[in-house]
């Protein structure tokens, strides 16, 4: 786990396992019926041995076989009984254990999704697709190896010791005087489980989430020729994860191979007992012996009990290994849960938003251990207004732009839309009239419509075309067609072709605010003709906030906001600006591709988010 995950006290296995109640709570039906049948499942169970005692002793020794069908019948009712009971017991807790998985992972998708960027930031993304794959498992593993399992257990252990006692109350306290050197070995096995196994789940994720940046970055890795770096470091990983697992799997195979011994030895002493043996041992001990043997019947029955017993014991201590391993990941999707490092939603429902802004000696620091992002913004731009934001690498443009977006929270200052402040909005709503294009495209790999319209059931058929021709992207859609389900990441779609569809996505959604961070960076002078006419739609009655370093996009807007270390420091037109000869008139004349801030970052944002 993380070190901020291991800060969490996670507490007993009992109380992780309560925290489950709202996920199973719509199917505690299945709960309700696995409870009311484990007490027949142990009436039934503990009644066969007594069934064989009788059949034993009261007919076949004396061959007084009168009768012995009725107890036979009797045995295989019971017998049948107790199937279709264990039946409907297993179909319950398996049915209610994986409605419960459904709903986790539901919980646990949607809860990632309302997080802030900054939680993203300090996550890669293996690590949280082990929490939604992996450790979700371990929910169905401990409802349906759970509680009501192990209650089960534990009323045949109790039934059977007293029906053991009754049948022979010496024999029994001879067998428990074996019990606490188990019982001792099994706990001091448990707690070293308990700690391994959070060792286990740390090194998978840790697996995963190398595993899954590579993978992601392998066309650096491959023009780099770090292959056999990134195959090392895998080896190293995966064999901490595969030593962790083995040293694991020896400690559960320990306890299984302690509880399967112990029964070996309790049967020994029961044969020990009945052959008159131990009789003559308390004997010569001078200890008082009474002279009533064990019958063929009894012990039979001790047997057959001494195999009940223990079944549940070996299953005690793999549902006990189970729990223990559900803990540990248990621990882990609850701390994911907990965590509550949102953008707050306001309490404020916007109507349809003009798209005036205003920013009032705006302050950001990314963390409060980090220095200052944006070190007092002022900037006003009118509704309807274009506004290119420029300047070099690390000066704040972007980050200014992810404060808009509300991806991140924490600002100081003033921040107004339409004359309210941002904070007091409400996020979603504000994000209906917000779209932000960036220049990292993000394509889904589902079919072309759904990635101009993104399942919004508001876009029409009808929009989504006319979307797709504003932005020029209509002749490869239709070319492609819009049923055509696009490869991981757009592969079969060119840069440009790629930027044009999330231009199609923007019209498509009709926005009020417009965000363009480093939009035509990587578009080719071919393509950018095209850009350029989809942007001019952009801006068609839309307040746009551009950040850009190409000057054919800058002299599009229709002011210019110049910022230097973290502060607007120069606002008007190219010509306004240009006249005045500075910041900006440098920039122009040293080459407008010094002002790329989509390549890093000096002002100690974070790498995946900090473009200036």
């Amino acid at each position: 786990m993380s070190a901020a995950e291991d800060r969490i006290d996670q507490g007993s296995e009992l109380r992780l396992i309560a925290r489950l109640w709202p996920f199973v709570r719509p199917d505690a039906w299945t709960l309700l019926l696995a409870v009311v049948l484990t007490p027949a499942i142990a009436a039934l169970s503990l009644s066969q041995p007594l069934l064989l005692k009788e059949a034993i002793d009261g007919h076949l020794v004396p061959m007084q076989l009168e009768g012995l069908g009725a107890v036979s019948l009797k045995y295989l009712l019971t017998v049948i009984g107790a199937y279709l009971a264990e039946a409907g017991y297993s179909l319950a807790l398996s049915y209610g254990g994986e409605r419960a998985i459904l709903r986790m992972r539901v919980a646990l998708f949607k809860h990632a999704l309302s997080l802030s960027q900054r939680f993203f930031d300090g996550q890669p993304a293996g690590r949280l697709l082990t929490r939604v794959t992996n450790d979700v498992e371990a929910l169905g593993e401990s409802i349906a190896s759970g509680v009501v399992s192990i209650v089960l257990d534990v009323l045949m252990i109790v039934g059977i010791s007293a029906t053991m006692l009754y049948l022979d109350w010496r024999l029994c306290l001879l067998l428990l005087l074996l019990a606490p050197p188990l019982l001792g070995s099994i706990e001091w096995m448990r707690r070293r489980l308990k700690v391994l196994f959070v060792v286990v789940r740390e090194a998978q994720a840790d697996l995963n989430a190398f595993l899954a940046e590579r993978v992601d970055g392998v066309s650096v890795v491959q023009l780099q020729g770090a292959q056999d770096h990134a195959s090392r470091a895998f080896a190293a990983r995966n064999l901490r994860f595969a030593e962790a697992s083995k040293t694991a799997n020896w400690y559960d195979a320990g306890m299984f191979a302690v509880v399967d011994g112990a029964s070996r030895i309790f049967v020994a002493v029961v044969l020990w007992w009945g052959t008159g043996l131990a009789a003559g041992l308390l004997s010569s001990l001078g200890l008082p012996v009474e002279a009533d043997p064990l019958t063929v019947g009894l012990l039979v029955a001790f047997m057959d009990y001494l195999d009940r017993l223990f079944r549940p014991l070996r299953e005690l201590s793999g549902k006990v290994t189970i729990l223990q391993r559900a803990a540990t990941s248990l621990a882990r999707l609850f701390w994911l849960l907990d965590t509550d490092d949102k953008v707050p939603e306001g309490a404020v429902e916007p109507g349809r938003l003009s798209g005036a802004l205003e920013l009032r000696d705006v302050h950001f620091r990314y963390r409060p251990d980090q220095p200052e992002v944006l070190k007092g913004v002022n900037l006003r731009v009118e509704a309807g207004q274009s506004v290119a934001v420029v300047g070099a690498t690390g000066s704040g443009k972007t980050t200014l732009m992810r404060v808009l977006d509300r991806s991140y929270e924490g600002y100081q200052g003033s921040v107004l839309v339409d004359g309210v402040e941002l904070a007091t909005l409400r996020t979603s709503a504000l994000r209906r009239q917000l779209v932000a294009v960036r220049q990292d495209v993000q394509v889904f790999a589902q079919s072309m419509g759904f990635n101009v319209d993104l399942g919004n059931p508001g876009i029409t058929v009808e929009g989504r075309i006319a979307a797709a021709r504003a932005a020029n992207a209509l002749p490869f859609i239709e070319r492609l067609g819009w049923d055509h389900v696009l490869r991981d990441r757009g592969a079969d779609l060119s840069v440009g072709q790629g930027q044009l569809l999330t231009f199609a996505r923007a019209l498509a959604h009709d926005p009020v605010l417009v965000i363009l961070d480093e939009a035509t960076a990587s578009v080719d002078s071919l393509t950018e003709s095209l850009v350029q006419a989809a942007i001019g739609e952009l801006l068609v009655g839309r307040t746009v906030l551009i950040v850009a370093h190409r000057l054919s996009t800058v002299q599009r807007a229709d002011r210019i906001a110049v910022m230097h270390e973290g502060r607007v420091v120069e606002f008007g037109s190219h010509a306004e600006l240009m006249a005045e000869g500075g910041r900006y008139a440098a920039l122009v004349q040293a080459g407008m591709s010094a002002m790329d801030g989509g390549h890093g970052s000096s002002s100690g944002e974070p790498a995946a988010s900090a473009l200036g």
